[in-house]
């Protein structure tokens, strides 16, 4: 029996059953599936090795109901036939351990999809906004989950509505999207990825699609223009940045931001619970080395919102998460920070540019040469304050 797996946005692994198989599966293949947004199969070669090849997620959902089992309050096995009040009171239960939310957020988010609100998630690169409506999707069991890209897609009408064919035998036709079926699918969530960086024209067919007056995606294409109906409890989750350092996203107009009657706002990760993820993810690296870079990764989100920042970007969980993965592959903390790190600091300045900022903010967790500890390990508890 072929065992399948899709891979979250921190690069776990889950099977079939909702089981961490995570270790089982190299990293390069797990980077490659979180990119292209496919499932993995595993499959062995003639000559008995196991290799993890990409597959539609559609394989994958066909074998499962739910990617993340409940823990505590037992399996819901429809949600609409539950007390929508009843099942919000036991929501935090059902939390996956690898999602870091606020008990609100996580609470209202479960809240709009079983109302049939649109939900619009913003935050930074990195802060678990896929991961979030991902979760959402894997704990409501008998939802069928649909992933678009909206940022991705070059051609909004083929890949939203569908491609015009001719054959002799039909004529001229159209072939309809997945989003055509994803939207006539009752109680379907529907993720719409990075809207921001979508196309004006992406827009403009959503537009009628998310209104909760009207409810329907035109085709053109086909005789007669036919209607179609977005379908019962159907719910979108759109993932957005917002920000003048997203340079390449577009500003959402209020048209589009009145679709959305739910906004969660995600908050990068604090400190402590950064290494918690990071720990969760990586359990065999060094609780000192998790430290160091939850703590750097920490002060970078710090001064991004001061008064007076010494750099204008901040690291994500995206990268602390590869950066914990480097040091799993044995990397030194110094090798991680020259790979991970440094490359999103300009250089441009000298003395005073962000990169060699950087470079002296992780100087201060790497050991000290000859010694086993490190410098705000050491001495008095004074020194382990930053000099910024």
């Amino acid at each position: 029996m072929s065992v399948f797996v899709k891979v979250l946005d921190n690069l776990t692994a889950i099977d079939t059953n909702g089981k961490d198989v995570t270790k089982k599966i190299p990293l390069p293949a797990r980077k490659r599936a979180n990119v292209h947004g496919t499932a993995l199969r595993m499959v062995t070669t003639k000559t008995g090795k196991t290799q993890w090849r990409d597959v539609d997620m559609s394989e994958y959902e066909a074998l499962t109901k739910v990617a993340v089992t409940p823990k505590k309050a037992g399996n819901v096995k429809n949600e609409l036939e539950n007390d929508v009040v009843d099942f919000l009171s036991k929501c935090e239960d059902v939390k996956p351990d690898h999602l870091i939310i606020s008990p609100l957020k996580w609470k209202y988010l479960i809240r709009s999809v079983l109302r049939g609100k649109n939900v619009l998630m913003t935050g930074p690169s990195g802060c678990g906004k896929t991961l979030a409506a991902q979760s959402v999707a894997g704990v409501l069991d008998g939802r069928q989950f649909f992933y678009f890209n909206v940022g991705a897609t070059q051609d909004p009408r083929s890949t939203l509505i569908g491609n015009t064919h001719y054959s002799k035998d039909k004529g001229t036709f159209v072939a309809e999207a997945l989003f055509v079926k994803a939207i006539q699918t009752p109680n379907a969530i529907i993720l719409l990825d990075e809207l921001t960086r979508g196309h004006a024209d992406a827009w403009n067919i959503l537009m009628t699609v998310l209104d909760e007056n009207q409810r329907y995606l035109r085709i053109d294409e086909m005789p007669n223009t036919p209607t179609i109906k977005v379908a019962n409890g159907v719910t979108f989750i759109a993932t957005a940045n917002i920000g003048a350092e997203y340079t390449a996203t577009r500003v959402l107009d209020r048209a589009m931001l009145d679709r959305f009657a739910s906004v969660v706002e995600m908050e990068p990760l604090n400190k402590d619970d950064e290494a918690k993820l990071l720990t969760m993810t990586y359990p065999e690296v060094n609780r000192d080395h998790i430290t160091a870079i939850a703590e750097i990764a920490d002060h970078t989100r710090q001064q991004v919102k001061s008064e007076d920042p010494k750099v204008t970007t901040s690291i994500s969980s995206r990268i602390t998460v590869e950066m914990a993965g480097l040091l799993n592959d044995g990397f030194t903390l110094a090798e991680t920070a020259e790979a991970c790190i440094y490359p999103f600091f300009s250089n441009a300045g000298g003395n005073d540019s962000e990169r060699t900022y950087m470079k002296q903010l992780v100087q201060k967790y790497l050991p000290v040469a000859g010694g086993g500890e490190l410098p705000w390990q050491q001495g008095n508890p004074e020194d382990t304050k930053l000099p910024f």
